[in-house]
């Protein structure tokens, strides 16, 4: 099991709301109202980018779905947070963590996007 992170915000998540949101951003929502899970096509393959439980999360093992997941919680106004309280995002077209007061930057969220879904080396 890898690390969480965790889309939040303010007003509940409706499963309809996501598959709106999913299909309108390009990715395929999969399952049912209870389980699923969100995909993104990469060349010809598909890959996960989160989990849906009556919650959305994802356990990214690549900087691509670490964009992936911070431009669809962006399309639904929320929040993407880490385990450790740390928040993902997409500012100015870059991706980023943030922790207190410091900062780390993927990289560009279009140059992440078209590298595709390299996995992380242990």
């Amino acid at each position: 099991m890898g690390y969480e992170l965790r889309v939040e915000r303010d007003a509940p998540l409706a499963y309809a709301e996501l598959a709106s949101v999913s299909a309108q951003a390009g990715f395929e929502l999969r399952g049912s109202h209870e389980a699923g899970e969100i995909v993104a096509r990469h060349g010809d393959s598909v890959h996960p980018v989160a989990t849906w439980s009556g919650r959305l999360f994802g356990q990214p093992g690549s900087d691509w779905q670490v964009a992936q997941l911070a431009r669809l919680t962006d399309l639904m106004g929320a929040r993407l947070l880490g385990e450790d309280g740390e928040a993902y995002g997409i500012r100015n077209g870059v991706v980023e963590q943030i922790n207190g007061s410091s900062s780390y930057e993927f990289g560009k969220l279009e140059e992440i996007i078209a590298a595709g879904p390299t996995e992380w080396s242990a």
